[in-house]
C-alpha cells in the first residue's frame, strides 16, 4: 500500500505533462517532422545525439528510422552520434568532450542532412556544440529539450520544449515525440 501512492502520484504527473505538450507542443511536433520529412525526401539523413539517457534516445530514434517503427518499409538515413565507442573516446582524448559532436558532424553532415540535439536542459556543451557545427554546414537543427530549453532557443530551428522541470518527465515525453514523429514517417514512406 506504501507504494501506490507513488506510483499514482508519478503516474497523475505524467500524465499532466502530456496534458500540457497536447495543448501546447503539437504544432511544434508537426513542424519537426515536417522539416524531418524534407530532409529525407531530399536524400538527406537525420543525425542524432545526447548525452546519458538523452543519448539512449538518438540511439532509439535512428534504430526506428532505420529499421522500423511498427511496419515493413524502406529504411530511412539516420546515424546516432552516440554509438562509436573508438570515435568518442578518440575526440574525447585529442580534443575534449564539448567536441564528441562537433568533430562528428563536421565530416558526416552535409546540407541537405538535419542535425537533432537531445538534452532535458537545453544546457550540454557538447550537444550545444553539436548543433552549431550542424548549422555551420547549413543543416536545419531542431532541439528537443525541457527546463524552458536552455541554449536551444537561441541556435535551434526549432525546439521542442517539454514543459516540465523534471528530467523523467521530460525524458519519457521525448520518447512519446520520437515514437509520433516515427508513425509519421512511417506512414509517408510506406
Amino acid at each position: 500500500m506504501q507504494f501506490k501512492k507513488i506510483i499514482d502520484s508519478e503516474l497523475f504527473d505524467h500524465q499532466n505533462v502530456l496534458r500540457k505538450v497536447i495543448e501546447q507542443l503539437s504544432g511544434d511536433i508537426e513542424a519537426a517532422t515536417i522539416l524531418i520529412l524534407d530532409s529525407l525526401k531530399k536524400g538527406g539523413k537525420v543525425i542524432i545525439f545526447g548525452n546519458g539517457g538523452s543519448a539512449s534516445d538518438a540511439q532509439h530514434f535512428a534504430g526506428e528510422l532505420i529499421g522500423r517503427y511498427k511496419n515493413n518499409r524502406p529504411s530511412l538515413a539516420a546515424i546516432s552520434l552516440n554509438t562509436d565507442t573508438s570515435v568518442l573516446t578518440c575526440i574525447a582524448n585529442d580534443f575534449g568532450y564539448e567536441d564528441i559532436f562537433s568533430r562528428q558532424i563536421e565530416s558526416l553532415a552535409n546540407q541537405n542532412d538535419i542535425a537533432i540535439g537531445i538534452s532535458t536542459g537545453g544546457t550540454s556543451k557538447n550537444v550545444i556544440n553539436g548543433l552549431l557545427s550542424a548549422k555551420n554546414r547549413k543543416c536545419k537543427t531542431i532541439g528537443f529539450s525541457g527546463k524552458g530549453g536552455g541554449s536551444f532557443e537561441e541556435i535551434c530551428d526549432l525546439n521542442i520544449i517539454v514543459p516540465s522541470s523534471s528530467t523523467a518527465r521530460i525524458q519519457e515525453v521525448h520518447i512519446v515525440i520520437i515514437h509520433l514523429i516515427c508513425e509519421i514517417l512511417e506512414e509517408e514512406f510506406s
